[in-house]
């Protein structure tokens, strides 16, 4: 009989799970990227409809001047001309407010824009916002923009050590199958 109830209890609460539609808040591949305005390291307003034409690299990072996200821009950086060689460019987003994109820029010697989500609107567009014990962040995600706005590519729990790597090696393989 109790062999029997927990039988049912599992299969009741499979059912209820695979029938939910919960949609998942993170845009997949093939998705329109959910559009946006951001301010940049520079205080400047940025629109993702401005980069239309060009491939976007739209990462997300935790926080400015941490050691993961500081090896994942310098990545960027190294690899700034061989982006932009294939038309893209690289937009980072994180929480944190733009006087600290700025010094983190200018410390990082970073030439590429930072933009500030600190309301965490698009954060959460992109399926992006994390709460750990209180403290808001972005995920490491990252998501490959084609020229049409369409979200060719997802990246999740990024390692950023061979981040602009894979980056570059998957642009190329998009950009040769157009």
């Amino acid at each position: 009989m109790k062999l029997r109830f927990v039988f049912l209890a599992v299969v009741a609460t499979l059912a209820l799970t695979l029938g939910a539609d919960e949609p998942s808040t993170m845009p997949a591949a093939g998705a329109a990227a959910p559009v946006f305005t951001l301010p940049s390291q520079d205080g400047n307003a940025v629109a993702l409809d401005a980069y239309r034409g060009k491939w976007v690299v739209l990462y997300f990072y935790p926080r400015d001047f941490t050691s993961g996200c500081t090896l994942e821009a310098h990545n960027f950086q190294r690899d700034l001309d061989k982006y932009t060689r294939k038309n893209a460019v690289i937009l980072g987003v994180s929480v944190d407010p733009v006087d600290s994109h700025k010094g983190f820029c200018t410390k990082e010697g970073l030439n590429f824009k930072l933009l500030a989500d600190t309301e965490h609107t698009v954060t959460t567009k992109y399926g992006s916002l994390m709460n750990h014990d209180g403290t808001i962040f972005a995920a490491r995600n990252t998501f490959l923009i084609d020229p049409h706005g369409v979200i060719r590519k997802v990246y999740t729990k990024v390692s950023p050590a061979g981040h602009s790597d894979e980056i570059l090696s998957d642009l190329a393989t998009l950009q040769a199958a157009k």
